[in-house]
C-alpha cells in the first residue's frame, strides 16, 4: 500500500469529522459562545486564567500528544495496517476526540474542575472518591515514569573509573541543555505577551527563531552532565515549582512554542512521504494473534490489545485529565472547546497515521527486531524518506536527530501537567461535591494547600521513579483506558441529568469497558500463572494481580452506579413523555 494514498485519504476523513461530527456535538450539548467561563469568573492569575485559541491549542496538544501517538500505532502495527488505520480514524472521531471534547465542555460547566467533581455532583460523592483516587494513583505512576524516563534522556554515560564518558554521553547533554533553554525562552515569552502585552503573532515569529537557536546552542554547547539519579531529584524540584508556578508564566508559554517542534515534526513527515510516496512492506493484515513480537514479548490477542496499545491515537484517559483540569481553567470562551479539544485530537490520529507510515517504509527491520524502539523506528523511517528525495541524500542524520529531540521535549511537557493534574486531583478528594478550598477550614484547609498537595504529589512521584515504578507500569495502559471508560459515563450522566442528548457516548463507554476489563482479566490469568509455576520476581506477580483485581472492581462499581444513574433519567423522561 503507498504511504501517501494511506495519509491523505486519513487526513481527509479525520477532516470531514471535524466538520460534520464535531459541529453536531456542539450543537446538541448547546454549546453557547457568549455564556462566560470559568477562566473569566474564577481568575486567580495562577491555575484561572484566560489564553488566545492558539496557545490553549498549543498546550493542550503538547500535554496530550508527547509519544503516545507515536509509540502505540508502531507497537500494533503487528496486527497489520488495516486493523490500526481503522481504529485511529472509527476511534478518533467517534470516540477519543468525543470523550476530550466532553471532558472540556462538561468541566468548564463545573467551574472547570476535573471529571471526579463531574462525577460527583451528577452521581455521587463516593464515586467521587473512588475516581479521584484511582486517577491519582495513576497520575503518580505518571510522574514516575516520565521523570524517569526525561532522567535517562538526560543522564550522562560514566566509565568503569567512574569518569563522564563524553562521547556517549554527547546526545543526552545536548537534549538536557535544549530542554533548559527552552524554559528560560517559554518564561521570557510569557513575560513578553502577558505583562508587556507584546503581539502574539511578532512573539510567536521571535520565538520560533529562538528555539531554532536554542537547538543549535544546545548542539554544540551542553556542558552538563549528570546521573539519572542526580537529575531525578533535579526534575522533581523543576516540577514541584513549575506545578506551582502561574500558568502565565511558564506552563501556557513553553506549552505553545513545544507545539511549534510538534508541528514542525509533523511537517518534515508529510514532505518526506509526499517527496518518497513509498509502498510500505507492512501487510494489510497479519491475524487475530501477534505472532510477530518484535521484542520478544507478543501482545496477544488483536481484542483487547490493539485498542490497548493505540491508546493516544484513538483513545485515552489521559486526555479527560488534561482537559477537565488545566486546560478548562484557561478556555476563554466555549467556542474554542471544539477546536482546542475535538481539533487536538484528531491532530494526534494523523500523528498515528504518520507513524503507520514510518514503521511500514521500514517494516524488515522492525518485524525482525532489529529496530523496535518507536521513537527510534518514527525517526528512522521518517528520515530515511526524506533522504530518498532528490537533493536531500545527506540529510538523514540531521533528521533523525531532530526527531527523536522533538518527542524527547515533550516528555518534560507531559510531566509537568501530570504533577499540576495530580495535585488538583489531591486537593479535590478533600472537598464534597461543589465545595471549593474557601468553603472548609482546619484539616482540610492545610491538607488542600497548593504547595502541601504539590509537595506530597512529588515526593511519591520522585520516590516511585526512583524504585520499582517498572514493574507495574505494564498496567497502565489498561488503567488508561479505564479513565477513558470512566469518564465517557461521566459525561453522558451529566448530559442526561440536564436534558442533553448523550446517547453517542453509550457505545464508546460500554465498548472501552468491556476492552479494559478484558485486558485486565487477562493480566490477572498471566500472573496467576507465573505465580503458580513459580521462579523469580512473585512478590510483582502478587502486586499486579491484586492491582488488576482491583481496577476490575472499581469499574465495576463505578460503572453500576453511573448505569444506575442513567437508568432513573430514562424512567424520569418516560413518566414525563
Amino acid at each position: 500500500m503507498n504511504a501517501l494514498f494511506i495519509l491523505f485519504l486519513g487526513i481527509i476523513v479525520l477532516f470531514v469529522g471535524y466538520v460534520t461530527y464535531g459541529r453536531w456535538l456542539a450543537k446538541q450539548w448547546g454549546i453557547d459562545e457568549k455564556r462566560t467561563t470559568p477562566s473569566h469568573e474564577l481568575e486567580d492569575g495562577i491555575d484561572y486564567v484566560p489564553a488566545k485559541t492558539p496557545v490553549l491549542l498549543g498546550h493542550h496538544f503538547s500535554s496530550i500528544a508527547g509519544a503516545g501517538p507515536i509509540n502505540g500505532p508502531i507497537q500494533a502495527a503487528v496486527f497489520g495496517w488495516v486493523p490500526v488505520v481503522l481504529w485511529v480514524l472509527i476511534g478518533g472521531i467517534f470516540f477519543g476526540a468525543t470523550h476530550d471534547f466532553g471532558a472540556l465542555f462538561a468541566s468548564i460547566r463545573h467551574k472547570g474542575q476535573s471529571i471526579g467533581e463531574v462525577i460527583g455532583q451528577n452521581i455521587g460523592p463516593r464515586a467521587k472518591k473512588l475516581f479521584l483516587t484511582f486517577s491519582y494513583l495513576t497520575l503518580i505512576l505518571v510522574v514516575a515514569a516520565f521523570a524517569s524516563i526525561v532522567a535517562d534522556t538526560f543522564k550522562a554515560t560514566f566509565t568503569q573509573s567512574g569518569a563522564v564518558d563524553y562521547v556517549a554521553s554527547s546526545a543526552n547533554a545536548s537534549t538536557a541543555m535544549i530542554s533548559l533553554l527552552f524554559i528560560l525562552l517559554a518564561i521570557a515569552f510569557g513575560f513578553l505577551v502577558y505583562r508587556r502585552n507584546a503581539s502574539l503573532g511578532v512573539s510567536t515569529v521571535i520565538g520560533i527563531v529562538a528555539i531554532i537557536i536554542c537547538i543549535a546552542l544546545g548542539l554544540n554547547f551542553h556542558p552538563i552532565y549528570l546521573s539519572s539519579n542526580t537529575w531525578m531529584i533535579i526534575v522533581g524540584i523543576y516540577i514541584l515549582i513549575a506545578s506551582v508556578t502561574p500558568v502565565w508564566i511558564l506552563l501556557q508559554p513553553r506549552d505553545y512554542l513545544s507545539s511549534f517542534l510538534l508541528y514542525g515534526m509533523i511537517a518534515i513527515a508529510i514532505v518526506g512521504i509526499i517527496g518518497c510516496h513509498p509502498t510500505l512492506d507492512i501487510p494489510a493484515f497479519t491475524g487475530f494473534t501477534d505472532t510477530i513480537a518484535p521484542t520478544g514479548t507478543s501482545l496477544g490477542y488483536l481484542f483487547p490489545a490493539l485498542f490497548i496499545t493505540i491508546a493516544c491515537g484513538a483513545i485515552s484517559g489521559f486526555h479527560s485529565l488534561v482537559a477537565s483540569g488545566t486546560t478548562a481553567k484557561q478556555l476563554d470562551k466555549e467556542a474554542d472547546a471544539r477546536p482546542i479539544a475535538y481539533g487536538s485530537m484528531l491532530i494526534e490520529c494523523a500523528l498515528a497515521l504518520i507513524s503507520v507510515c514510518a514503521v511500514g517504509y521500514i517494516w524488515k527491520d522492525y518485524s525482525t527486531g532489529t529496530t523496535v524502539t518507536p521513537t527510534v523506528v518514527f525517526a528512522s523511517g521518517i528520515a530515511s524518506m526524506l533522504s530518498k528525495i532528490p537533493g536531500l541524500s545527506n540529510v538523514y542524520n540531521i533528521a533523525y536527530s531532530l526527531l527523536v529531540l522533538t518527542v524527547s521535549v515533550f516528555c518534560l511537557t507531559s510531566l509537568d501537567t501530570a504533577t499540576r493534574l495530580a495535585r488538583y486531583m489531591f486537593q479535590e478528594f478533600w472537598l464534597a461535591p461543589g465545595e471549593t478550598r474557601d468553603d472548609v477550614s482546619g484539616f482540610k484547609k492545610t491538607i488542600t494547600n497548593p504547595y502541601v498537595a504539590t509537595l506530597i504529589t512529588v515526593v511519591l512521584g520522585i520516590s516511585l521513579g526512583l524504585t520499582g515504578y517498572a514493574n507495574i507500569w505494564a498496567l497502565f495502559g489498561a488503567a488508561n483506558q479505564l479513565l477513558a471508560a470512566l469518564g465517557l459515563l461521566a459525561i453522558a450522566t451529566w448530559l442526561g441529568n440536564i436534558g442533553r442528548n448523550n446517547k453517542m457516548f453509550f457505545i464508546p463507554m460500554v465498548f472501552m469497558l468491556v476492552v479494559t476489563v478484558t485486558s485486565l482479566v487477562l493480566t490477572i490469568k498471566s500472573n496467576v500463572l507465573a505465580i503458580m509455576s513459580g521462579g523469580t520476581g512473585l512478590g510483582w506477580c502478587y502486586i499486579r494481580t491484586i492491582l488488576a483485581l482491583l481496577l476490575v472492581i472499581l469499574a465495576i462499581i463505578l460503572m453500576i452506579e453511573g448505569f444506575n444513574t442513567i437508568k432513573k433519567q430514562f424512567k424520569s423522561k418516560t413518566k414525563q413523555a
